[in-house]
């Protein structure tokens, strides 16, 4: 008699992510500097902050942007959450490295420790890991692939460097946590020795140190002249009946 055989079966890979991990779409880079050039017109200020950053992300690569209080899944595509970043720097294109701001870590209040440069750094280091590795848990329990994208961008906003990386759990066995001369606890790689983390006692501030990867996008836009503020007005058809004026008495 024949011997049974396994079916084949049809099956559908769901792991697969939104795109590969810096491979953004072709229309990404226009569109993101279709954003900048936006907001330099209409705000005549190269100024971005970290939610606006969030949206624009969400919306050149046609996403949904639902902000989150863990911070690390504000933009969803399919199976694919990220967390968005956003750094300035005078020539973003020369960045090796950056110091990412990666939410506020406090083993007082996750831990009850007692903290002091007396305490044992690698002791409250294991603490400080242990709650961005639960941060981190708790979203891929919902995602298969959880990323952060990182905005690095100039002064006046004419170039940025774009990159991603996945977010990842940290191994405490491969750091070593020392206090420096500022009392603020500094975790380096054991292998290189080199900076990875930085945790400040007062705030309670996580900072990681992320390599920006050859393979980044780097966009350089034309300035826009800021836009009239009457010519804005008037295209919009702006009178006197758009403004209710009522006196208040007590």
């Amino acid at each position: 008699m024949e011997q049974d055989k396994s079916p084949r079966l049809r099956t559908v890979n769901k792991s697969v992510p939104a795109f590969s991990l810096n491979e953004f779409p072709k229309k990404f880079p226009v569109l993101l500097g279709r954003e900048l050039i936006y907001i330099l017109a209409s705000k005549g200020e190269p100024e971005i902050d970290g939610t606006d950053w969030e949206q624009i992300f969400a919306r050149s690569i046609g996403a949904e942007w639902q902000p989150s209080n863990v911070g690390l899944d504000d933009i969803v595509l399919g199976n694919t959450a990220w967390g968005a970043k956003s750094v300035k720097e005078t020539k973003p294109a020369n960045k090796k490295t950056v110091r990412l701001i990666s939410g506020r870590n406090s083993p007082v209040y996750s831990f009850g420790d007692s903290i002091d440069i007396s305490s044992n750094p690698n002791e409250l280091g294991k603490h400080v890991l242990d709650i961005w590795n639960e941060r981190v848990s708790s979203v891929r329990e919902k995602y298969k692939h959880v990323r952060t994208v990182v905005l690095i961008r100039s002064y006046d906003l004419s170039e940025v460097v774009v990159f991603e990386f996945d977010t990842v759990r940290y191994d405490m066995e491969l750091y070593k946590w020392e206090w420096n001369k500022n009392h603020n606890l500094i975790g380096n790689d054991k292998r290189t020795g080199g900076h990875k983390f930085t945790w400040q006692p007062h705030g309670s501030q996580f900072t990681i140190i992320e390599k920006v990867p050859a393979k980044s996008l780097l966009i350089r836009i034309k300035q826009p002249q800021p836009l009239d503020r009457e010519q804005i007005l008037s295209a919009l058809g702006v009178d006197e009946t758009w403004v209710t004026v009522e006196k208040r008495n007590g």
